[in-house]
């Protein structure tokens, strides 16, 4: 039951400090710590010749060495259940992005609402790797939306799929892979070959947890377009994960998201999720709020059930 408790508590110490605090700017993030090490290997080996072999070693290095990192904290301290508990729940809100995620979106409607247009292309520019700088109002809220859903996979329901799967080492060893995706994975004349390890792994890191989230935004609102659309909409995207919560939001909301955008100063043709091209509005902001808390807080019982489950009496 001791070694239960060492990994609920943390779960739910660490859902509630996300949901409570979010990620302020000025606090230290591990995720950063990923970050800096993600761009010196970069510097250190893109370059040259065998650039492929080069980003698969540094892939797989540092996914190891951030399990290693956490696996052995948790085995120097598991005598000290105490100071575990405190030091999981740390890490556990870190994996965790869902009360950022939310206000980031909230903020970007907001400041289009009351500031403009200009001011909420800036602002949508935070937390979209598109570029922003020709985007209507209706775009805007569009990427907004579609930001929600995906990163309702990458940065909530992942994490927490990954923590029952292996606890915080396996949750901080999926954050590693996601980084690594974010700041390696683009198809452009620097990290076409040497991101392009980095990028299938987070393929198939996310191949569950994407599929996971959808039926999880289907099953909290109960929408069976949501559902249909999910099958109809999802293998449609240009990735082979982000479409599902995509079409499942899509569905919820009955709007229609995708259609080609430009990131990195390249049109990429991406093709529309959704059936209504109707104007997006605060009502559809607001929903999508709901679908994101109700969906992380039914994978935090999910997981607090397997681990309960699972582990020794």
């Amino acid at each position: 039951m001791a070694d239960t408790l060492l990994l609920v508590l943390p779960l739910i110490a660490g859902y509630l400090l996300d949901l409570w605090l979010g990620d302020p700017d000025h606090w230290p993030h591990p995720v950063r710590v990923f970050g800096n090490a993600i761009a010196k290997g970069e510097k250190l080996l893109n370059r040259g010749r065998f650039r492929f072999w080069k980003g698969a070693m540094l892939s797989v290095a540092l996914v190891l060495l951030v399990f290693a990192f956490f696996y052995g904290l948790n085995a120097l301290l598991f005598r000290v259940s105490a100071l575990l508990l405190i030091i999981n729940s740390i890490w556990v809100y870190f994996g965790l992005a869902n009360h950022s995620l939310i206000a980031e979106g909230r903020k970007v409607f907001s400041v289009l609402e009351n500031e403009g247009l200009e001011a909420g292309r800036k602002q949508l520019s935070r937390i979209v790797g598109r570029d922003t700088s020709k985007l209507g109002p209706q775009q805007i809220r569009i990427a907004v939306l579609e930001t929600m859903s995906e990163n309702l996979s990458d940065g909530v329901i992942a994490p927490l799929f990954y923590y029952a799967v292996g606890g915080v080492p396996g949750m901080m060893a999926y954050k590693m892979i996601n980084t690594m995706d974010s700041m390696l994975g683009y198809r452009s004349e620097r990290f076409e070959w040497f991101g392009k390890f980095a990028a299938r792994l987070d393929d198939l890191a996310n191949f569950v947890p994407a599929r996971l989230t959808a039926l999880l935004m289907v099953l909290v609102t109960g929408s069976k377009r949501g559902l249909m659309f999910v099958f109809k909409f999802g293998p449609m995207h240009k990735s082979p994960n982000a479409g599902y919560p995509e079409a499942a939001l899509a569905g919820i909301l009955n709007c229609r998201f995708g259609g080609p955008n430009v990131y990195h100063g390249t049109v990429v043709a991406k093709p529309f999720i959704g059936e209504s091209d109707r104007e997006i509005g605060a009502a559809d902001i607001r929903r999508a709020v709901l679908v994101n808390q109700r969906s992380c807080f039914i994978m935090v019982l999910i997981v607090t059930v397997i681990i309960l489950i699972s582990c020794p009496a």
